[in-house]
């Protein structure tokens, strides 16, 4: 009977929520003018959101509370109580493979088009398993910062944590995992994605000569969190950094982030690249994680892929060739410039790298995409430029 409510009740805020906010938002003003929910009804009540917003664009055609159901069944990987409430029969095979899951739902596999903007795709991402994937939550994923690896294992180990080390300093842990109950954060590890990670394979590409510069001057043009900058002083820790983000409020929060990191020796402030070059020295490293659709982290978030306006995707190109454009100003000869979005959106990527590449006297030196899906991460766009 409560099940029964909860599908109703989610039905109500997934068709009035509009997208003008984070979902988890949006959920937390509902639950607050709405006493009557248990902790445990919001819990269940938010997974049948999530689940409906993991079908993306696809089965439309279908009945809500049918469309709603079938979701959360292929969105369960084991039997869960709610499912067995609502579809007992659906509950005990749930651990079937995706194919048969729909054909007892009455669909097939090749009709779930998640995700529908498949002809503007970046090169080499699988348009049917990047829109599978966003049926799964990615996994949770720390960096170990330099000299605690040991320590951390540790902790792992003497506590029975289900992890896995994944290459040298990465480490899978599950969602919902509180990481702040065990480490020390930005100090001992860095809660950080895998594929964010493997941005930093890049940085071995830069000249030896360059990086031995006195001093070698590294700047994070769209720093937000920092988390990119803690990276680059973890593998140059003698660079001279800098950091800008437009807004104030988020360069407050990495300050806080560099003191538990022990980065002292930075200079930050505040610059929109958009509209006008920043006020610093040239540079020989320039790192640019420009503002993007995000369209590669919506298995994160799935309430923006049902929002999304595809219109917006030009949008954004022309801004991150506004601000990509400033940060060159800035690149000295002999320097690099890395550009990141977390998109998977060719006009975002090749078309923004082919762009630059035309007027700046560039090389590339490499682009491609890191394919989290395999991984259980996000997905994301690189590409690494010299300046002659």
């Amino acid at each position: 009977m409560f099940a029964a409510a909860h599908v109703q009740t989610a039905l109500q805020l997934v068709q009035s929520y509009k997208g003008d906010m984070p979902f988890v938002h949006y959920s937390k003003t509902y639950f607050s003018a709405h006493k009557k929910h248990g902790s445990r009804d919001r819990k269940q009540i938010l997974q049948l959101c999530y689940c409906w917003f993991r079908m993306g664009h696809t089965l439309q055609q279908w009945p809500p509370e049918q469309r709603m159901l079938t979701g959360l069944f292929l969105c369960s990987d084991t039997p869960n109580p709610l499912l067995g409430a609502l579809k007992p029969d659906w509950n005990e095979k749930a651990i079937l493979p995706l194919a048969e899951k729909c054909l007892l739902a009455g669909c097939g596999e090749h009709e779930l088009a998640i995700f529908p903007w498949t002809d503007a795709l970046s090169a080499g991402i699988d348009a049917g398993s990047f829109s599978l994937s966003h049926l799964h939550q990615p996994d949770l994923f720390i960096r170990i910062r330099p000299g605690h690896k040991n320590a951390v294992i540790n902790v792992l180990e003497s506590k029975w944590i289900e992890y896995k080390l994944v290459g040298e300093n990465s480490i899978r842990l599950p969602n919902g995992f509180k990481v702040e109950e065990h480490f020390v954060l930005n100090k001992q590890v860095v809660i950080q994605d895998l594929s964010s990670q493997k941005v930093g394979e890049l940085f071995e590409l830069l000249s030896p000569a360059l990086v031995k510069k006195d001093p070698f001057r590294i700047w994070d043009a769209c720093a937000a969190s920092g988390g990119k900058s803690i990276m680059a002083i973890d593998k140059f820790p003698s660079a001279s950094l800098t950091v800008t983000d437009k807004r104030t409020s988020i360069l407050h929060n990495l300050t806080e982030r560099f003191r538990y990191a022990g980065i002292k020796n930075y200079h930050r402030f505040a610059v929109d690249l958009s509209e006008q070059e920043a006020s610093i020295p040239q540079q020989d490293f320039i790192i640019a994680d420009v503002p993007c659709s995000g369209s590669g982290t919506w298995s994160r978030t799935p309430e923006q892929l049902t929002c999304f306006d595809p219109a917006s995707i030009s949008t954004f190109s022309a801004l991150q060739r506004k601000i990509a454009g400033n940060a060159l100003k800035k690149l000295l000869p002999g320097g690099y410039f890395l550009y990141i979005t977390c998109s998977v959106f060719r006009e975002e990527n090749e078309g923004n790298i082919a762009f630059l590449l035309q007027d700046n006297s560039l090389q590339l030196i490499r682009q491609h995409i890191i394919d989290g899906v395999e991984d259980h991460a996000d997905t994301m766009f690189v590409a690494l430029l010299h300046k002659p």
